[in-house]
C-alpha cells in the first residue's frame, strides 16, 4: 500500500512573554508497505518537512521497516530512521525502532494503535536517548462516500532517559491530528487536515499548527 499524507500549518507559538512566531509549514510524507513473504511485511516512508513559508526544507526523515504479522490484526516491526535537520544549521538524528501494531476494522470505525520504542543516537549528544510514542488513531468511513473518512489521532511522546547535551526525562511532545483520508485504489490513499504538535524543549513550551 503507498500513501501519501499532507498536513500544512499557519502558526507556532512560543508561550513565553506572549511572543508569538508565526510561519506556514508542510509536512508531506509518503509511506509505502509491501508484501515480502506470507508473514513478513516490508515499509518504506519518506518524509520532507518544510518550513518558513514553505521556501525552506527544515527536516528530512527517512525511516525503512520490516514487520512480522503476528495475526490478522497484530504486527510486530523493527525499523531505523535518519532525521536530517536543516534549521538553524544541519544536525542528524540516527533511531533504531520497535513497535507493535493493532489495526482492525468495526462496522463504524477503522482503529489503528501502535506503541513505538526509539532509541535515538543524536549527534552533538553523550549517550542513547530513549523515547516511547503511542499513537492511537480512528478512521470514520462516510456512509455514503465510503472512499472518504474523517481521521483523528493523538500521539504521545515521552522520553525515557536524560542526555547531557540532548532530552530530558519526561514529557516530550504531543501531536493531534484532525481531518480527512482519501481512498484512491487499494494501493494509494491520502491523509490532509490539521494538526497541532505541542513540543516540549529546553527554551519554554512551543505549540506548532500544522
Amino acid at each position: 500500500m503507498m500513501a501519501w499524507n499532507l498536513a500544512g500549518s499557519t502558526v507556532s507559538v512560543v508561550q513565553a512573554d506572549s511572543i508569538v512566531n508565526q510561519d506556514f509549514r508542510l509536512w508531506s510524507p509518503v509511506y509505502l508497505t509491501f508484501p515480502l513473504s506470507p508473514s513478513f511485511i516490508g515499509y518504506m516512508e519518506v518524509s520532507p518537512r518544510f518550513g518558513n513559508d514553505v521556501s525552506t526544507l527544515t527536516q528530512l526523515v527517512l525511516r525503512p521497516a520490516v514487520g512480522y504479522k503476528l495475526t490478522d490484526q497484530l504486527s510486530l516491526w523493527q525499523g531505523y530512521a535518519w532525521y536530517g535537520n536543516y534549521q538553524p544549521r544541519f544536525t542528524e538524528e540516527n533511531y533504531v525502532w520497535q513497535q507493535l501494531l493493532y489495526a482492525r476494522k468495526y462496522p463504524f470505525v477503522n482503529v489503528l494503535i501502535r506503541p513505538r520504542l526509539e532509541e535515538r543516537f543524536i549527534e552533538h549528544t553523550d549517550g542513547v536517548s530513549v523515547r516511547s510514542r503511542t499513537m492511537l488513531r480512528g478512521d470514520f468511513p462516510l456512509p455514503d462516500a465510503p472512499e472518504w473518512a474523517i481521521v483523528v489521532f493523538d500521539e504521545f511522546f515521552v522520553n525515557v532517559n536524560s542526555v547531557e547535551n540532548g532530552p530530558d526525562s519526561g514529557f516530550d511532545e504531543n501531536r493531534f491530528f484532525l481531518g480527512m483520508n482519501r481512498q484512491f485504489t487499494e494501493q494509494f490513499n491520502m491523509d490532509f487536515g490539521y494538526q497541532m504538535q505541542a513540543q516540549n524543549k529546553r527554551q519554554p513550551g512551543l505549540i506548532n499548527q500544522i
